[in-house]
């Protein structure tokens, strides 16, 4: 909520570059700054779950990689059915389609904004905990790469479209899989960069976006 008053709210209404510069630059300043804190080595993340193999026919999984997907589609079902059925969702859909007109409509924006910013923090804290449960460590930069294939997966999916950064997700992740079977797991983020330029330059708009007409 404090980086959306300090980094965000002064740049509404400005063109879609700076809040991205915007992003960029508070998520170094908080990488840096927890170095500084806590330090540049890894620290052990505590086992919450024993780790058990299984190998059913020819592939092989862990009870973690269950735990994970089933928490993270529980995550994603519900958060589809705020956005789409509650009153606070219904807010953040028309924040986001025109905030002007919404205001105009008696939706605090302010507010609404808090409140997605509060809840997306709380979604990616979630993952943070996902992550050093999978790995049994955590470091500063951690979420870094996290975040910029969690932005490919909204590019590939659609900006704006909560469905389609669901099936992004899961075809970057079938991506990489398959890429790291085949050419090497040392390729694995080089795959899923390419996914993000190459969707960039040819469906800018992603599998589900909307190719909205541009008014004159």
């Amino acid at each position: 909520v404090g980086i959306e008053r300090v980094a965000y709210r002064p740049l509404r209404g400005t063109s879609r570059l700076g809040p991205l510069i915007a992003a960029l630059g508070v998520s170094l300043f908080i990488q840096n700054a927890v170095m500084l804190l806590v330090g540049s080595r890894p620290l052990p993340f505590p086992a919450l779950i024993p780790k058990r193999l299984y190998h059913v026919g020819g592939a092989v999984f862990t009870n973690l990689q269950v735990w994970i997907l089933a928490v993270s589609l529980l995550l994603l079902l519900l958060l589809d059915q705020f956005v789409r059925r509650s009153r606070w969702g219904k807010a953040m859909r028309a924040v986001a389609q025109d905030a002007e007109a919404a205001s105009f409509m008696g939706v605090e924006v302010n507010t609404v904004v808090m409140l997605t910013f509060l809840l997306g923090s709380a979604l990616a804290a979630g993952a943070g905990i996902m992550v050093g449960v999978y790995y049994g460590i955590v470091d500063f930069f951690m979420g870094y790469v996290a975040g910029l294939k969690a932005f490919t997966a909204a590019v590939l999916g659609g900006i704006g479209n909560l469905r389609g950064a669901m099936l992004g997700g899961l075809l970057l992740g079938l991506a990489e899989s398959f890429g790291a079977g085949f050419i090497g797991a040392q390729w694995r983020d080089v795959i899923a960069f390419g996914v993000l330029i190459t969707v960039l330059v040819f469906r800018p708009g992603g599998l589900l976006g909307e190719q909205l007409p541009e008014k004159v």
